[in-house]
């Protein structure tokens, strides 16, 4: 039928007026005798374009050999991955173009919507990209040109950005009204389009846009330079000489007169906007996440690590017990999950991996947050041997019961992903957020450390001033309420954005319900937990020396 169509089309033939003439019959003889020139001329074509999707294909296969060794490094790597994520934009554009030729409909789609496994990035991949490297920038305090030149603190990476690409986070930053960071990248990409012999971006563009938020930070001179500068390269510009107006009025109602609008120009601010959070936790969190705030010597004395063996079979297996913090309390339980049980959970959980979700305080009901970026599962029970054991290792490490408590979360955290301060717990007046599940509030967290991030990715406690750098196959508890049953507001935390590295974790939630004897009541906030489950979790601190070593880590991986 297309290729009936493209006769037609071909021989022009767009009026149903052929039976009104002999002459013109006598042309259609003519055309059918040309049919073959046509199908060999449309057969050569498609041959040709063949040959150029094998030598494609043969390029991508060269490729793919290059990635096994250097694929993980393009990914760790934030400056790598936005890189790759525009590529990729790039190269399904080409293969698009290409074998879409010819054809009627979308054949790349018909493809990747038939179980090919490929998932190509799009623009608003690109933009989260850039949104994560800005909030890495701001995080760990990284300058703009030691950004764009590939380095990361001390570590020197393979690729470097081009002015376009500094343009384009510059532009994600702009589209979400962060002036701030729109200031600081186009004037990178200003500077670096000065070095370039072939622009990769126009000029025009960045001091349109340089120029705007310029004003938007107050500098309304700087912004007028900018702006009689994009006049002069281009008079025809279609916003230019509107906007030079405006901001000579916006300058003379600030009472500054016409002689001196372009005179003494000052310093530009460029400050960088308030958080939801509160400018001072921000601080804080940001300094915790670098590792800055230092711990005194005598609270790091009355620290101690220890075995844990009040149970019968632990007394083959102990585990491995180092306290963090004593108020509110937070251990860190050692080697409590192989690496054979980490990536048997990893995969599970890939297939399932959705946009992390938080609880919404009004309705109860799970919706996403810009404060939380990452991916997330969940895994039952029943779905695999190795997630009944891992629960079963939880109860033995708590001494909580976990009939009610939620099933194991995987998360994965991608560019700049992250999780600002927060309570894992429901406050008072957040009295619907566990309504549905009827088991009360959450009591406690385990937090199970799957991978080891080169840079960041820690878990912070803004409130009491620590940081808890994840160590692989480590799993960090803490209890979320007092005794009494009130949330401990001590245990605000939150998750450092990844700067370099992949970070695994999972989590499990523990409930109050079915807790009632396993960590009684107690009778005032003050009351403070000695052992977790109060069991005899741990020895005092006088008796933590001396112990024996660690027995059956063989028992361990049949629990």
């Amino acid at each position: 039928m297309r290729l009936a169509l493209l006769v037609l089309a071909l021989f022009g033939y767009t009026h149903a007026d052929l039976f009104t003439s002999i002459a013109d019959m006598q042309n259609l003889l003519e055309t059918e005798r040309n049919i073959p020139k046509l199908l060999d001329k449309y057969i050569h074509e498609e041959e040709e374009r063949l040959v150029q999707l094998k030598k494609l294909s043969e390029e991508y296969a060269k490729k793919n050999e290059q990635s096994i060794e250097n694929g993980m490094k393009d990914i760790v790597n934030p400056i790598n991955a936005f890189l790759l994520i525009k590529r990729k934009i790039f190269d399904w554009k080409e293969i698009e173009s290409k074998m879409n030729a010819n054809k009627a409909g979308n054949v790349v789609n018909s493809i990747t919507d038939d179980n090919y496994g490929v998932r190509y990035p799009t623009a608003d991949d690109l933009s989260g990209a850039a949104i994560g490297l800005l909030r890495l920038q701001d995080t760990y305090r990284l300058d703009t040109k030691d950004l764009a030149d590939g380095k990361i603190y001390q570590d020197q990476g393979n690729y470097t950005f081009s002015a376009k690409d500094c343009f384009e986070i510059a532009r994600a930053a702009y589209n979400e009204h962060d002036f701030y960071h729109t200031v600081m990248w186009m004037e990178e990409a200003k500077r670096r389009l000065g070095d370039e012999e072939e622009p990769s971006v126009e000029v025009e563009d960045i001091l349109e846009y340089l120029a705007f938020a310029l004003y938007k930070q107050n500098n309304l001179k700087h912004a007028l330079k900018l702006t009689e500068e994009l006049y002069k390269l281009n008079p025809s510009h279609p916003r230019a000489k509107g906007n030079v107006k405006w901001y000579e009025d916006l300058l003379e109602q600030e009472g500054v007169r016409r002689s001196e609008m372009r005179k003494n120009l000052p310093a530009i601010q460029n400050r960088r906007p308030d958080s939801v959070l509160g400018n001072t936790e921000r601080t804080m969190y940001e300094a915790l996440c670098r590792n800055e705030v230092p711990v005194s010597q005598k609270d790091i004395s009355r620290l101690y690590c220890y075995y844990k063996r009040d149970r019968p079979f632990l007394v083959y297996a102990p585990i491995k017990v180092e306290i963090k913090r004593f108020n509110p309390l937070a251990v860190l339980f050692k080697d409590v999950i192989s690496d054979d049980e980490v990536a048997t959970i990893q995969e599970l959980a890939k297939p399932k991996l959705a946009r992390a979700t938080v609880h919404d305080s009004a309705t109860g009901k799970l919706v996403t947050a810009t404060y939380r970026i990452s991916k997330s599962a969940w895994l039952k029970e029943w779905e695999h041997e190795v997630v009944e054991r891992v629960n079963k290792r939880i109860e033995l490490m708590t001494n909580l019961e976990m009939e009610t408590a939620e099933e194991l979360q995987i998360a994965n955290y991608g560019i700049g992903g992250h999780y600002d301060p927060h309570f894992d717990h429901a406050k008072k007046e957040e009295s619907k957020s566990f309504e549905s599940l009827g088991t009360g509030n959450r009591i406690a967290t385990v937090l199970f450390y799957m991978s080891q991030p080169s840079h960041g990715g820690g878990t912070v406690f803004t409130e009491v001033k620590s940081t808890v750098l994840p160590t692989k196959n480590d799993a960090l508890f803490w209890y979320n309420l007092f005794k009494q049953g009130d949330g401990n507001p001590d245990t605000r935390h939150a998750a450092c954005p990844v700067l370099v590295g992949i970070k695994w974790v999972s989590n499990k939630w523990i409930h109050e319900k079915g807790n009632e004897f396993r960590r009684p009541c107690g009778l005032k906030s003050s009351d403070k937990e000695r052992f977790v489950g109060d069991l005899g979790f741990g020895p005092e601190p006088r008796d933590a020396p001396n112990l024996s070593p660690v027995l059956g880590k063989d028992v361990w991986e049949t629990l």
